[in-house]
């Protein structure tokens, strides 16, 4: 029996003998039936992949078939034959929704051809709704994978707030999951069909944000050679998740700030207004009313952001997900890989429970999928997982000659946490613990070749 089920509607049996076997000689399923209203019956109670209909039929026409079968929510492709091949019939058809018509006397390699087309755009659609939905619940809170009650607890405060349009605004170390948070806010709230866009304003200049953030206007700066729509008219009506903030620079803090209070922004150098229909998530891995403090974030912006804080726990303070999330990344690890499945021993696990991961959620996944790669055996065992058991903080000690100045020491200090990072400055700034701004300060006051 094939996957694919025509309805076919006409009153002429021998027409409708002919087209039918013309049908199934593609291979396809055909019910066949009579009038109008027996059509629309049998689409209210069977799936079809193609409705085929002729135009004139005893009791209602092809058209009003077409209506009702739309009105009961169907969006099967229908096409519509008949013998009043002019041009006006034909539009007529395409504007009430049919996918397709076809004209009398009819081509039976032409009907075979176009109920052909109609259902591979309905295995498409099919298909891309089928992706959608797989999307929605990758990235909803029920995928979220937790059993520490911490966790339990920030995934209860996420359905509470995904259906209201109040910033949030996630605080966590790095590699803590902020954006799966911030994904499952969309997907879980009324914006879920809209965009979500996602910004580190970490990974960019200063100009090179504000244009990322608002656009730009063809000719606005060297190199803006065309028009470009920033992220929050990529985001419209949907998400805009803003990570990192707490890098932002104070001069597109003030231009966030305008946008959070009048939801409107210009494009970089344009003069065009333009509205700002997006909900605005944003994430920082250090505590904005520290870097308010330090003169590096501006506090009015910061009470914009945070209407509601979600802050989520690193993975050393909710050991309960340690178990639960070794199975998830093993799963993921074992079909990315081609692997058997294998089991986890116990060992294993009372070794990666003892670990106090610096790197959080994002090391355990690298850790469990290596060690499946350079698994020999069947069972994960504690001697097949390799970890750097070096404590955050002791990772970060510094070699400093006896008898310089605090200027010096601070220099030396943001010299070699710079090298050890190879430049980047974001990294930096995490390990010190201070902003990326006051990173770029000292960079230039000191005159660092970085």
């Amino acid at each position: 029996m094939s996957s694919i089920h025509v309805l076919l509607i006409e009153d002429d049996p021998d027409g409708r003998e002919s087209v039918k076997e013309a049908i199934e000689d593609i291979g396809y399923d055909v019910s066949d039936v009579e009038t109008g209203q027996e059509g629309v019956n049998l689409a209210a109670d069977k799936s079809f992949d193609v409705i085929l209909s002729d135009l004139v039929l005893p009791d209602i026409d092809g058209l009003e078939v077409l209506e009702r079968v739309g009105r009961a929510g169907s969006d099967v492709p229908f096409i519509i034959m008949t013998a009043y091949g002019t041009v006006s019939t034909a539009v007529q058809a395409l504007k009430a929704g049919a996918f397709d018509y076809i004209t009398k006397p009819l081509d039976l390699d032409d009907i075979q051809a176009k109920v052909k087309k109609a259902a591979e755009m309905r295995q498409l659609r099919t298909k891309v709704a089928d992706l959608q939905e797989s999307v929605k619940n990758k990235y909803s809170s029920d995928s979220i994978i937790a059993a520490d009650p911490k966790m339990l607890d920030i995934i209860e405060q996420v359905r509470t707030l995904a259906d209201t349009d109040a910033t949030v605004l996630i605080q966590g170390e790095s590699g803590t999951g902020k954006e799966v948070v911030a994904r499952a806010l969309h997907v879980d709230g009324k914006r879920k069909e809209g965009p979500f866009v996602a910004v580190n304003c970490g990974a960019f200049t200063e100009s090179l944000l504000e244009s990322e953030l608002f656009g730009h206007e063809k000719g606005a700066f060297t190199g803006a050679n065309a028009q470009r729509k920033g992220a929050f008219e990529r985001a419209e009506k949907g998400t805009l998740f803003l990570d990192e903030i707490g890098n932002a620079p104070v001069s597109v803090q003030v231009k966030l700030l305008r946008v959070l209070e009048e939801r409107e922004f210009m494009r970089v150098g344009g003069e065009k207004v333009i509205k700002a229909d997006v909900r605005v998530i944003s994430a920082a891995n250090r505590v904005l009313d520290d870097l308010v403090a330090d003169g590096d974030f501006r506090e009015d912006l910061m009470y914009r952001l945070k209407v509601v804080t979600l802050r989520l726990p690193p993975l050393r303070e909710r050991p309960g997900d340690i178990r639960p999330l070794v199975d998830y990344f093993l799963a993921q690890a074992v079909s990315e890989h081609g692997r058997r499945m294998v089991n986890v021993d116990e060992s294993a696990y009372t070794r990666l429970e003892g670990h106090n991961w610096p790197g959080n959620v994002r090391e355990l996944r690298n850790v469990v999928e290596s060690s499946l790669i350079m698994l020999k055996g069947d069972s994960l065992t504690e001697r097949d997982i390799t970890l750097h058991d070096r404590d955050p903080v002791a990772d970060t000690s510094f070699s400093i000659p006896d008898g310089m100045t605090f200027d010096e020491i601070e220099r030396e200090i943001l010299l070699q946490v710079l090298k050890r990072n190879k430049g980047n400055r974001t990294i930096a700034s995490e390990e010190l613990g201070i902003s990326r701004r006051t990173i770029q300060r000292k960079i230039k006051e000191y005159d660092l070749p970085y």
